[in-house]
């Protein structure tokens, strides 16, 4: 079964997927960190993460592989490099580029093919599992999205910054050549804005208990 979760930044895709795959006993995949690994590895070799052909042929160069749901590279973790500042500050660009898109949706399908997975990302619902058993999407103002993502990396950048990337990282999603950020017509659309991640968490695994009995009959 797969579970594909949608949305913008900040709306708490992340820790709602962990929480829902660690109930229902499913692996746990965020397209983002790919996206974030590769634009780490390039930037770590001294490589300009706007050469749309030199990250491709970056990611080409340095296999992924998902341990206990953690991006490795050479088989040690990178989840903490994927959230800095410097990676912030192009991964939208970077993931922008088709190219790159294609790779790594490849990954992903191909992880998943096998499994009952857990996975969020953009465009994750419209274009990686078009036929994903349950598809949802998350929202929030962005306000409430700065405000959570600064309130994780408190003395990073102001919050003022903080929103003024949310803002700037949303027009570049939604307004992407391939991969647009979208609500699919039959995803499940949850406004986190004032709901707590226990209870956005409750109502889609109320979705996945209703789909799995209606198999079951």
């Amino acid at each position: 079964m797969v579970v594909a979760i949608d949305g913008p930044a900040g709306v708490g895709k992340s820790s709602i997927a962990k929480m829902i795959a660690e109930k229902c006993d499913f692996y746990y995949l965020n397209s983002g960190s790919f996206y974030r690994a590769y634009t780490y590895a390039h930037q770590k070799a001294g490589k300009d993460p706007f050469d749309n052909e030199g990250v491709l042929e970056t990611a080409r160069k340095t296999p992924l592989t998902v341990e206990d749901s953690l991006i490795c590279i050479g088989g040690i973790s990178v989840e903490d490099k994927l959230h800095t500042p410097e990676v912030d500050a192009v991964v939208a660009q970077v993931s922008a580029n088709p190219l790159l898109r294609e790779h790594v949706d490849a990954q992903l399908r191909d992880i998943a093919k096998d499994l009952d997975v857990v996975i969020e990302g953009r465009d994750i619902t419209t274009v990686v599992f078009p036929d994903a058993e349950l598809k949802c999407y998350f929202d929030a103002t962005p306000e409430v999205r700065a405000e959570r993502r600064f309130k994780q990396h408190p003395g990073a950048q102001s919050y003022e910054s903080v929103l003024k990337q949310i803002i700037e990282r949303d027009s570049i999603d939604r307004n992407k050549k391939f991969g647009a950020l979208r609500i699919a017509d039959d995803a499940l659309y949850i406004d986190t804005s004032h709901l707590t991640i226990g209870q956005v968490c409750e109502k889609v695994l109320s979705a996945i208990f209703a789909l799995k009995s209606e198999a079951n009959r």
